[in-house]
């Protein structure tokens, strides 16, 4: 569950563990509506931002924690530790204590004490917020590893994009309250169903235009930048002459000095800013109705030495684009703003 702070992912999460209670609707684990359930009588667990490993057992001890609560025999819990440790690659850190362990192996052990017992689901309140860049990034793999090997859903929330798109199956797109579309990482980024969808999954080209009609079979005509180009419809039907926002994303967007041939979609734009970041070059473009335009520029496209000021030509193929319904774009300014709340 992905969204900015304040759209109800955690209410959400603490509707399935059982702590909120819902108005109407029902909650459905393996089926049964568990909407009445006690948060201890669902099958579900729950892992947070801050681990909260008791500082006095070892790793082992931890994680047979839950089964010892619930008087299984000695065997049983040997066995289901052990198995989880495997899993999670603790074996040979069992006999620690959680002080000597490092933050990604104090998440392997609230993860494994959280599904020793094989709930029905987990759920997973931000739980790497408090690692540092490139350990989040390893624990993300892991997390997904983790998954599949012992095949139970894990419920994830997380105000981070590129965690989402990394870890998910599927992806539920909330704002305000409300799940604005649920699909795959691909349907999703490719296929945004709204306009907030678009701005908020990475990063996208928007731009308010209207809808001519049909330009063949498989594309509209929109008037977007001052000209008339060639996009994909998107899954709203938008009536001929009707207000639309188009999205390019920018890896997407080609640049050149000339004209390019073909079936592009073309239009004139002013270099205005060049930002350098590693495997592309990142251009802050203006077109001739003064609309922002943005470029991933990687080396393949063989651009000669640009600077500010420069006039270049702005294309890519029809079905680089997608055809919204028009909305308010949200600014560069609010998006920050939304992931800085969260």
């Amino acid at each position: 569950m992905l969204g900015p702070s304040g759209c109800g992912k955690t209410t959400t999460l603490r509707m399935i563990a059982g702590f909120e209670q819902p108005t109407e609707g029902a909650i459905r684990l393996e089926g049964v509506d568990v909407s009445r359930v006690p948060p201890n009588k669902r099958n579900v667990n729950t892992v947070f931002q801050h681990y909260a490993l008791f500082p006095h057992m070892t790793v082992w001890d931890n994680v047979a924690y839950g089964p010892r609560s619930q008087k299984k025999d000695k065997a049983a819990v040997k066995k289901s530790v052990d198995e989880l440790l495997e899993v999670v690659r603790l074996t040979d850190f069992a006999q620690r204590k959680p002080a000597q362990l490092s933050g990604g192996q104090q998440q392997r052990v609230a993860l494994a004490r959280a599904l020793v017992n094989y709930p029905s689901a987990l759920l997973l309140d931000e739980p790497l917020g408090a690692l540092d860049l490139k350990l989040r990034h390893v624990m993300q793999f892991e997390l997904k590893r983790i998954q599949r090997e012992v095949g139970i859903t894990f419920v994830y929330v997380t105000h981070d994009q590129e965690e989402a798109l990394t870890m998910s199956d599927r992806i539920a797109v909330m704002n305000a309250g409300n799940v604005e579309q649920i699909g795959t990482p691909t349907e999703i980024y490719d296929r945004p169903a709204t306009v907030f969808v678009a701005g908020f999954i990475g990063q996208a080209n928007l731009w308010h235009g209207r809808q001519t009609g049909r330009a063949n079979r498989d594309h509209v005509e929109i008037e977007v930048l001052g000209t008339k180009l060639k996009a994909r419809p998107g899954d709203t039907t938008i009536e001929p002459g009707g207000q639309a926002t188009l999205m390019v994303r920018p890896e997407r967007v080609r640049v050149s000095m000339e004209q390019p041939a073909g079936d592009i979609a073309t239009v004139g734009a002013k270099v205005v800013d060049l930002t350098f970041q590693g495997p592309v070059l990142r251009l802050s473009l203006a077109a001739a109705d003064g609309s922002p335009i943005v470029a991933h520029v990687g080396p393949e496209q063989n651009l000669p030495l640009l600077r500010p000021g420069d006039d270049v030509h702005v294309g890519w193929a029809p079905d680089a684009s997608l055809v919204l319904p028009a909305a308010d774009i949200p600014t560069t300014e609010d998006l920050e703003e939304m992931l800085d709340d969260s």
